[in-house]
């Protein structure tokens, strides 16, 4: 065990200076009390990894968009490093976040849909598929978002998947609406997602009927 010759105190472990006056201590070290944390150094080290790895990728786009001026594709007037840069700085940002924090998975769920969602919409007008976006990426990404809250609220114990359900059932609904008062006709995709989620709200109400009245005068304060 290690002596502080100033403080006259016994330090066990390894450890050089004394935790108190931080002079050097004397006589023969110690294994470790606790063992290392060998897994938390490498996470660390892959996070900066990828992280080093998402801004090489942005700054290399940059260049060679604007300093070399090679577009992608060539005919396109678009600068595709900006819709690079938007979705990595997303992802690293945003979508990462998602992984980390300890929401729960329909929270996650909800989000992440979302947020692909409006990344998806600026490139699609960006590159012109905004009709295909809006008509059948956008309805059947919704339908699959609230298939999977409405299974995740059946197990959830705690009922905290039951506000993400109601919101991606409300989302899935909205749009048809909008749709239908402006004097557009929906997509049969459209009409699909919104029968999806009449559907689910039924199953809600039926197997979870206590936990759907009680969200809903929760969030209107009735």
């Amino acid at each position: 065990m290690k002596i502080c010759p100033y403080c006259n105190i016994k330090v066990g472990s390894d450890t050089v200076k004394c935790p108190l006056c931080q002079s050097k201590l004397s006589g023969e070290a110690e294994s470790l009390y606790f063992p290392r944390q060998t897994m938390f150094q490498r996470r660390s080290f892959l996070y900066k990894l990828q992280l080093f790895i998402v801004w090489a990728v942005v700054i290399s786009a940059f260049g060679i968009d604007y300093l070399l001026g090679v577009r992608i594709p060539p005919s396109s007037g678009v600068h595709y490093s900006l819709i690079l840069a938007m979705w990595l700085i997303t992802f690293e940002f945003a979508i990462m976040r998602q992984f980390k924090n300890s929401g729960g998975s329909s929270r996650k769920v909800t989000l992440m849909v979302l947020i692909i969602l409006v990344l998806l919409t600026v490139t699609s007008y960006y590159y012109g598929f905004f009709r295909l976006m809006i008509d059948w990426i956008a309805p059947c990404a919704i339908a699959g978002m609230m298939i999977a809250n409405f299974v995740l609220a059946m197990i959830d114990k705690r009922g905290n998947a039951m506000v993400y359900l109601l919101t991606g059932l409300l989302v899935g609904i909205l749009p048809y609406i909008i749709l239908s008062v402006s004097h557009r006709k929906p997509s049969i995709t459209w009409i699909i997602c919104m029968l999806i989620g009449v559907i689910l709200f039924v199953g809600a109400v039926i197997f979870k009927g206590r936990s759907v009245a009680g969200e809903i005068r929760k969030r209107l304060n009735v």
